[in-house]
């Protein structure tokens, strides 16, 4: 299982335990010299307390008392004779070199001390297993308390880490109680340092959730307080169409209904639309925005052509080459079918719609839409933007005071234009309405 607790408690053991081990073997090591100082020292001690009388030579089958302790002594004199050995039973290593010395003796090797006194030379060793042997004893004396300590120790960690981990199985739990319409922030109050990213991490994402599902729902209220009245008009006039009692009234009626019709469908579609452009997932490129604009003007053509207006695209930079900026092809097609719509459908007939390209300013290119209608009251140019807010299409006391469209043409506008994160404007010249779109232009 792939758990933290898990994870952090086996690391602490293999920790803990590697520590032990090591402190017990630097403890042997330690003991080992110590025990070597102190035996060094009693083997110095034992071959100075020796008389410096000579001793006799050993006579054949003479028998000493064997010492109780792993310390073997020798004497032998001027001649290299033996005369006097501690142990009966085998052969101390000799070595002629005075003072200390590691010899390799019968049983391994031996630490030898050897020192003349008189016409004789004493000989004290000891094998170099007896002080390894002891300095084990030492270091395992040390050792086993820690050892018997390890599982207290380990306890303490479980309950240590359960302790730490316990703000993350809170704020789990906190979590999974939740429903989906619970969109509220972590408390992060008493939370540990550690643990802040991830709640400040998710405390944003749950605010971009509140915030998108928020958005939905006013979208969705909107859109449905929006559709119930052209939806009522085509029940009335439908109920009007049943009832007409001679064919011009039915004529008329139907005329209505397919008026309401389209009025309906194109609010749908301005619908989809908003809807469409709500992700912030949107892939960018480099858009030719000549090209562009020269296609939008194209497919409006006939919608221009219809009314009796003269649709035109102006450029006086055009050297022939593209003009680059950096979008979303079809969204800025939007954009722009939106904004050119909106002219044509408020230019009176025999008036005109422009579309130009303006570079005077130097990283940039401006794209201006201007139109030979009424204009909108100052006092709601603000306001055009927001989503399902008509203004009245015209300007104050001149009389015309025309519904502006279903309030989503230019709300689409807005949310393209912040999506690719450049500026767009409405201002009356005196002469109609100008919208002005500002792009940086991208490297050549």
């Amino acid at each position: 299982m792939n758990s933290v607790r898990n994870k952090l408690l086996l690391w602490l053991g293999l920790g803990l335990f590697s520590i032990i081990v090591l402190a017990g073997v630097a403890l042997y090591f330690q003991a080992r010299g110590e025990a070597n100082q102190i035996f060094d020292y009693q083997m110095r001690q034992i071959a100075a307390s020796l008389p410096r009388q000579a001793f006799s030579p050993i006579s054949p089958g003479q028998q000493f008392p064997e010492l109780e302790d792993e310390i073997m002594m020798q004497i032998w004199d001027s001649r290299g004779a033996v005369i006097y050995h501690s142990h009966a039973r085998g052969a101390m290593p000799r070595q002629a070199e005075l003072g200390f010395a590691n010899v390799s003796g019968p049983n391994g090797m031996w630490r030898v001390y050897s020192a003349q006194i008189g016409s004789t030379v004493v000989q004290v060793a000891q094998p170099q297993s007896a002080r390894d042997e002891i300095a084990a004893q030492m270091a395992v004396k040390t050792v086993v308390p820690l050892l018997l300590l390890f599982p207290l120790i380990g306890v303490l960690s479980w309950v240590a880490v359960s302790r730490g981990l316990a703000p993350v199985r809170k704020a789990a739990a906190e979590v999974a109680a939740r429903d989906m319409n619970s969109l509220q922030p972590l408390a992060d109050v008493g939370m540990p340092q550690e643990i802040q990213p991830l709640t400040h991490a998710l405390n944003d994402l749950l605010a971009r959730l509140k915030h998108a599902t928020e958005t939905q729902r006013a979208f969705v209220a909107d859109a449905a307080h929006e559709l119930r009245t052209p939806l009522t008009a085509l029940r009335l006039q439908t109920q009007l169409a049943e009832r007409a009692v001679d064919e011009q009234e039915r004529r008329a009626a139907f005329a209505d209904l397919k008026n309401g019709l389209e009025r309906t469908t194109h609010l749908v579609h301005q619908l989809l639309t908003l809807a469409r452009q709500e992700p912030d997932a949107m892939s960018f490129t480099q858009v030719d925005l000549r090209a562009l604009l020269g296609s939008v003007v194209g497919d409006l053509s006939s919608v221009a052509e219809h009314g009796g207006i003269d649709l035109g695209l102006s450029d006086q930079g055009d050297d022939g080459r593209p003009l680059r900026v950096t979008g979303n092809a079809d969204a800025l097609r939007i954009l722009f079918n939106n904004l050119v719509d909106n002219a044509l459908r408020y230019t009176p007939a025999g008036g005109v719609v422009d579309v130009g390209v303006d570079l005077s300013t130097a990283g940039y290119c401006t794209v201006v839409v201007q139109d030979s209608g009424p204009g909108i009251a100052e006092s709601e140019l603000p306001r055009v933007f927001d989503r399902f807010y008509r203004a009245q299409h015209g300007q104050e006391g001149s009389g015309s005071r025309a519904a502006f469209g279903s309030g989503l043409g230019l709300a689409i506008v807005r949310q393209i234009a912040d999506l690719h994160r450049v500026s767009v404007e409405l201002r009356n010249t005196g002469h109609g309405l100008q919208a002005r779109v500002v792009f940086p232009l991208s490297p050549a």
